[in-house]
Order: C-alpha cells, then structure tokens, then sequence
C-alpha cells in the first residue's frame, strides 16, 4: 500500500486559455517546462532526430517536447543503464519536457513471433532475436528508469481492419493492462530512488475503426482520472475522414481538462482538422522522413528538392522562413547534398522541415489566441498540402 506521504506532489496543471468552437489553447505546467498547446513532439526515437540534430539544436528550432521510444531504447542501450547515468534528460542534455511512448506500438509492428496473454507480450527483438517480456508492469518500469516528463500506458494496438470481436476483447484487455499501469506508476513514482517522482501517466483509447467501441472504451477509461488521454491506433492506412470520425465520436467524451493526444498524425492538413475537434498534442515522424528524401513543406506547399529544376535555383527553401537552414543555404546546394549523398543533406532539410512544423503549431496557437483559427485554417489547409 502506499501512502500519500510517500507521493511526490507533482508539479502539473492543464490550463485552458482560449476556444474557438471545440478548438482549444491552452498550457501545460510540468516539472520539466511549460508546454503551450497545440502542440507537435519531434520524435528523437532512440533519443536523438534521425538527421543529426542534437539537443541544442531543438532549442534552436524551438521545440517544445521530445518524444522517445520506449521499446528503441529498452532493446539499445537498455533502460537501466540510462537509469544508471541519470535518466534521459540527462543522458540526451535535452531539458524540456519527454515524452515516451509505451512500446506497444514497436511490439506489435516490428517484433516478431508475438504471443499475446492476459500478463502481457512476449516477443522476439527485431535487433537480435532475443526473447522479451512486456507488460504493462515492465512498460511502466522501462519508463520510469528513463525518466521521462510523460509516460505512455501499455497498450495493445490492433490492425485495422480488424474483426469487432476481437477489438471489443482487445479493447477490454487495453483498460485492465492501464488499470494495472496506473498502480505500478503510483508505486514507482513513490520510490526514493526513481529518476522522476513526478512522471505523468496518460491512457490510450482504442477501438480500431468501430465508433461505439471508441467512444465506450473513452468513456470507461475517462473514469481513472489519468493526466492525460490520447487516440490511438489511427493514421495506419484508413481513409482521413474515417480517422476524422473517430475523432469526432471520440472527443466529447474526453475530460475536457485535460490534455488531448492524438498519436502518429501527420500531415499538417490532419493537424488543422484534429485541432478544430479539440486535440493538443501531435507526433509523426513523417516530416524528419520526409525531409531524409527531399520532400519539404513550405508556406507555398510541398516541394522535391531532388527536382531538376532546382538545380540552378540559388534562393532559400522558403523565402518565408527563418530557419537556420533558409538564412544561409539554397535550394540549388541542398539538392547538390542531397544528390551527393552527403550527411549533411540530412541534416539540413530534417532541421528546415522540423522548424517548420513547431512554427506551423505557433501560428495555430496565434490564430486561437486572436479567435482567427477557423479563418486561418480555411487559407492553409488546401495551400499546405500541394505538391509544387
């Protein structure tokens, strides 16, 4: 048992500032920072931006959150050592606020020879084959040796399109494992030793593509009073405006205060939508992907710099940017990079494409802030999302 003595008093509030319709601003005090909302993570998977940015260089581009994955970092280098040499702030010198993924996901679409019980997952590694054990305990601990601001319950994910009896049974097994994350986060949160005493817990609602089975998992898992709730399970191939549905039936039955997360989106046109149905958190890796091949977002829309017609284009990425990258580098030289195959190419275009997402989720906060987002979202979704 543990007593309330034993517990941390944590250090986090979720505050909302301004609507527009069931679009919300707000902020997020955690013992890591503040977090103004809409908000999108960029993904440092094994603790680092696949495209060579460091630390400092998120500050630079003035993100907000980091998110890691759990399941990367348990198999490689291993949680426990990173507990060892003092949690993954630490570890990355990143001091903002982290957010880590339960592993659910990875255990479910990298492992191998999966087998499913009431306890938990045992899979093979994708690394070695070695044989592993997760469950919603092990998540929790994995987490917590990490130390990250903003833990992720174990869930499982579920294929779409997937058979209704099973994702009703799935469903009802995902609240019973964040029934038992909970109390093991309320366990390891009352330890002396724990890296973070104030990590926060927030539940994933599932239920694949069947509305009434979202909107009751929503509603029973909506009674654990967790410090956050997010959607998952979508952005796996169903059409947009099925994802937009679920969001849809799902959201009036999220607490509304408390903070919103709709995992794996995406496109800045999905952000738009999602944060019209009320959402504040967003992660994808697809712009730091993207940007790996050439494939840039802009003010004017998406561009290939692998294009020959900007072999000879000596202006930035963006004339409307101010990134690091826009301020110094063309369009003609990235291509040159990118063609090269040289590393720095990487590093330029994640850098440009990162910084424009967080300034993308500052003008949306702008836009609630002046009450303009309706407008604002009707002049940039369509402009965003085509192909020059």
């Amino acid at each position: 048992e543990i007593k309330e003595k034993d517990m941390p008093q944590q250090d986090y509030t979720y505050e909302i500032i301004n609507t527009d319709g069931r679009a919300k601003r707000a902020h997020m005090t955690t013992v890591h920072g503040t977090i103004e909302t809409p908000v999108f993570m960029n993904v440092a998977t094994a603790g680092a931006i696949k495209g060579g940015l460091s630390a400092q260089d998120l500050r630079d581009i003035e993100t907000q959150v980091m998110l890691s994955n759990t399941y990367h970092l348990h198999v490689r280098t291993g949680d426990a050592v990173i507990k060892e040499l003092g949690g993954l702030h630490k570890f990355t010198t990143w001091e903002g606020p982290i957010l880590t993924d339960s592993g659910g996901f990875q255990v479910f679409s990298l492992a191998s020879l999966r087998h499913i019980t009431e306890e938990g997952v045992t899979f093979a590694s994708h690394i070695d084959g070695k044989r592993i054990f997760m469950g919603p305990e092990e998540s929790m601990t994995v987490q917590s040796n990490l130390g990250s601001t903003i833990a992720m319950a174990f869930d499982e994910c579920v294929e779409n399109p997937a058979e209704y009896s099973y994702s009703k049974a799935s469903c009802e097994r995902t609240t019973r494992w964040l029934i038992r994350c909970k109390a093991k986060m309320a366990e390891l949160n009352s330890r002396s030793d724990t890296v973070n005493r104030e990590q926060l817990l927030f539940g994933i609602n599932q239920g694949c593509t069947f509305a009434d089975l979202r909107t009751e998992h929503m509603k029973r898992i909506a009674e654990l009073e967790l410090d956050g709730y997010a959607i998952g399970g979508l952005a796996v191939g169903e059409p947009t405006e099925v994802m937009y549905d679920i969001i849809d039936n799902v959201t009036p039955y999220m607490p509304q205060d408390k903070i919103r997360y709709l995992m794996g989106v995406g496109t800045p046109a999905n952000i738009l939508n999602a944060v019209e149905r009320g959402v504040d958190l967003f992660d994808c890796v697809m712009p730091s992907r993207n940007a790996r091949h050439g494939h840039l977002f802009t003010s004017q829309g998406i561009i290939n710099l692998n294009n020959k017609k900007y072999e000879y284009d000596m202006s930035p990425i963006d004339e409307n940017c101010s990134c690091p990258v826009c301020k110094r580098y063309s369009r003609a030289y990235i291509r040159h990079l990118l063609k090269s195959q040289e590393m720095l190419s990487q590093r330029l275009t994640v850098m440009h494409n990162l910084w424009f997402y967080n300034h993308l989720m500052e003008d949306i906060r702008n836009a609630l802030d002046s009450g303009t987002f309706s407008q604002f979202k009707r002049e940039k979704e369509i402009v965003l999302s085509t192909r020059i």
